[in-house]
């Protein structure tokens, strides 16, 4: 029994530690394809806000948020995993702006947690 809580601690400070260790160095802002994008983000949410005014009719953009965190595994309900997993959000128009973080999907509350370790925004409908 004490080898087990001493095992979990280690987990929990080593997951803290990498949480911590990602919020500092994912912070700041990037530039996304298509250039016409620029997207604001820190530990814990990501903004995109485009400005493409010669895209063509019809297109939307996605904005995709890359973490690291707790996150369920696909297909295999209820285990969950920690790691790397992606989070995307609505689609929206080129001259829109779409707001995401590691907690929610669609709109939906998840069971997912963790921090942003990038993003970026990718044509969703051409």
């Amino acid at each position: 029994m004490k080898r087990a809580i001493i095992a979990a601690a280690r987990v929990t400070a080593a997951l803290v530690s990498g949480l911590a260790v990602a919020a500092i160095i994912g912070s700041g802002t990037a530039h996304a394809d298509p250039q016409a994008c620029v997207i604001q983000r820190d530990a814990f949410s990501a903004t995109a806000t485009c400005h493409d005014t010669g895209a063509p009719a019809g297109r939307e953009y996605a904005l995709i948020v890359d973490c690291w965190g707790l996150h369920g595994i696909p297909n295999a309900f209820p285990f969950y995993a920690v790691g790397p997993f992606s989070q995307s959000t609505r689609s929206f128009v080129p001259t829109g702006q779409a707001t995401g973080a590691c907690g929610t999907n669609w709109g939906a509350p998840s069971l997912n947690v963790g921090v942003i370790t990038n993003a970026h925004v990718e044509i969703y409908r051409q």
